[in-house]
C-alpha cells in the first residue's frame, strides 16, 4: 500500500534494526485519513471471507481494525491488557501473549459474551513481529470455537520468524506494508530490489 508506505518513510523513526517508531501515525498520534484507507484496504482483501467479527489487542491495534470492522460492517472486538472485575475465567477467554516491543508477556482477555462458535474472526494488528500476538488471539478464537478468516497486519517486520510461524499454522496473512530491513537506520520494504556496489 503505497500510501501507507510513504507514511513509514517520512514520519516512520528507524530506532535499531529491529525497531521501527511510528507514533506519528499509528500507535499515538492517529492519522484518520490514513487509518481509514488502511481500514478499507483490509476489508478489500477480505471482503470474501465471509467475517462475521474483527478482532485485535488494546491498544495499538484498535485505529485500523475499527476501520475495517466499519468497512466491513462486522462489530470490532479487542482483547483486554489487564482484566476487568467483571471477567474471570468462567467469564472470559485468557490468552499468554510476549509483546516483542514492551519485552514483556500479558494475558489478554476477550468475554465470552463477544466471540462464540460459528464466527468467522478477522485478526487485525498494527505490527507483525514474531507472530506472537496473533497466535495469542488465534488462541482466543480457538478456545471460542470459532474460525480465523484471516490475519491483516499494518506493518510486517518481514526479517522476523512472525509470518513463517503463523503460515506453517495455515493462517492467511495479509501485511500492508512489509519490512525487509532497517539496517543503517534506512526502511527498505521486501518489495525493492537490493544494490550492490
Amino acid at each position: 500500500m503505497d500510501r501507507l508506505k510513504q507514511a513509514i518513510q517520512e514520519r516512520g523513526l528507524v530506532l535499531s534494526s529491529g525497531v521501527l517508531k511510528v507514533d506519528q501515525f499509528l500507535n499515538h498520534q492517529i492519522d484518520t485519513a490514513l487509518m481509514s484507507a488502511v481500514g478499507e484496504e483490509f476489508a478489500h482483501l477480505f471482503e470474501e471471507s465471509g467475517v462475521t467479527k474483527v478482532l485485535t489487542i488494546e491498544s495499538s491495534g484498535i485505529a485500523p481494525s475499527f476501520m475495517c470492522a466499519h468497512a466491513l460492517g462486522t462489530p470490532l472486538i479487542f482483547a483486554r491488557k489487564k482484566k476487568s472485575v467483571t471477567m474471570n475465567e468462567t467469564t472470559a477467554y485468557a490468552s499468554r501473549v510476549y509483546s516483542f516491543t514492551k519485552q514483556e508477556t500479558l494475558e489478554v482477555t476477550v468475554s465470552k459474551d463477544f466471540i462464540s462458535e460459528g464466527d468467522r474472526v478477522l485478526i487485525i494488528d498494527d505490527f507483525l513481529a514474531n507472530g506472537r500476538a496473533a497466535l495469542g488471539l488465534c488462541d482466543i478464537a480457538s478456545k471460542a470455537g470459532a474460525t480465523v478468516a484471516g490475519i491483516g497486519i499494518v506493518i510486517e517486520k518481514s526479517f522476523q520468524e512472525g509470518r513463517q510461524i503463523l503460515e506453517e499454522k495455515g493462517y492467511h496473512i495479509e501485511s500492508l506494508a512489509r519490512i525487509a530491513s532497517l539496517e543503517n537506520g534506512t526502511v527498505r520494504f521486501v518489495d525493492e530490489p537490493v544494490h550492490s556496489n
